[in-house]
């Protein structure tokens, strides 16, 4: 059922994103739940207490990327405890402009985003970036969950500076500093996939200004291609030299290699595997995730399903229209009311934590760290 999903709901976010409809009213019954390679259906109830009882530490220091907490070891009954269940799945949330008045329908106000991230921080999710969920790296303290913020387009209301040298307050990267400092277990972090002129900004120097501070600060910049086009019209040279050409401007300013790529529109090209690799200009790209523009709930990186090339996003918006069945409000509501479908970490960057009915929901390459109980 992920398949057929995915493609109806890429659609709609790609018509909405193109055409900037408003959302209208929109009958029909709730969508099926995500195949997250569950063994049996969940029960609904609320969501267990994020709290994790203490842990063992982990022996010697743990290196853990910036802001994230070192893990613990954990064993089959520390697992149960906390309830791990890393084979569930991870809402990654899609954002465009963060603007005060919207004009689109995929806009976001300043305080929407607010009151979203506060929903997040409240119920127990702490951010980590695509290129770490991707890579499997999810270092989330037990008992809680992690989310993926992701903003498209590199938008000016993404990203800016003010008069003392930080983010401006009404700016995405703004936002999520101040949820995170009146919650600290909200790890201030997300994913900036960019355009040609990084958050609007047009000489070099800014540019660079902008992207090191981000990288320096936990924050991934990666690509989101040079112009934007439809990637699924376009000749195969075409399509690589628009990855290229960001790539190349991402390494000069400091952002190192991208490792993730947002498909504009959430559309593929043909091949679709031009948009993990290849080359132009003697330059090569590789990348270890692609991002579709909408659907669902991602799989967990460790489930035999979890496609690297075409990764489910969530659009951010309420539940109006077709934001009814498909968008962050109806997704967040229905992961509180069905918790065992949930990814709930152990810990334990070193261990991949499940029930021991879904060991064989877990990719072959994983399943030396599986810890089941």
């Amino acid at each position: 059922m992920v398949g057929p999903l995915i493609g109806v709901a890429n659609v709609v976010v790609v018509a909405v994103a193109i055409v900037g409809l408003t959302v209208v009213p929109s009958s029909g019954e709730p969508v099926p739940r995500p195949q997250a390679a569950l063994a049996a259906p969940p029960t609904a109830k609320p969501p267990h207490d994020p709290t994790p009882p203490q842990g063992t530490p982990s022996p010697g220091p743990s290196a853990s990327p910036t802001g994230q907490p070192p893990g613990v070891a954990a064993t089959p009954e520390f697992a149960r405890q906390v309830k791990a269940n890393e084979a569930g799945v991870v809402p990654v949330l899609m954002y465009h402009r963060i603007i005060k008045k919207r004009y689109a329908s995929i806009d976001r106000t300043p305080e929407q985003l607010r009151q979203e991230l506060e929903g997040l921080a409240k119920r127990g999710y702490v951010p980590i970036t695509a290129a770490e969920f991707v890579a499997g790296d999810i270092r989330v303290p037990a008992g809680k969950f992690p989310v993926v913020l992701t903003f498209d387009d590199g938008h000016e209301s993404h990203f800016r500076l003010d008069a003392s040298g930080n983010p401006a307050p009404d700016t995405a990267a703004g936002v999520i500093l101040d949820v995170a400092r009146r919650y600290p277990s909200f790890r201030p972090t997300a994913t900036f996939w960019v355009n040609r002129e990084p958050f609007g900004l047009r000489d070099e120097a800014s540019q660079a200004a902008a992207v090191r501070w981000l990288v320096g600060h936990g924050f991934e910049v990666a690509n989101h291609t040079w112009s934007h086009p439809n990637l699924g019209v376009l000749p195969k040279k075409t399509v690589q030299k628009q990855i290229v050409r960001v790539q190349r401007m991402l390494e000069k300013l400091g952002a190192g290699t991208p490792r993730t790529l947002a498909l504009p529109f959430g559309v593929a090209p043909h091949p679709r595997e031009l948009a993990r690799k290849g080359k132009w200009d003697g330059t090569r790209y590789d990348f270890t995730g692609v991002f579709l523009a909408g659907a669902e709930p991602s799989l967990s990186p460790y489930a035999k399903k979890f496609r690297p090339g075409a990764i489910q996003r969530i659009q951010s918006n309420g539940k109006k229209g077709e934001c009814r069945k498909w968008c962050s409000q109806y997704w967040l509501e229905w992961l509180d009311k069905h918790p065992d479908d949930r990814y709930v970490s152990d810990g334990d960057p070193g261990r991949i934590s499940i029930p021991s009915r879904l060991q064989g929901n877990v990719d072959a390459k994983w399943r030396g760290r599986i810890n089941a109980y």
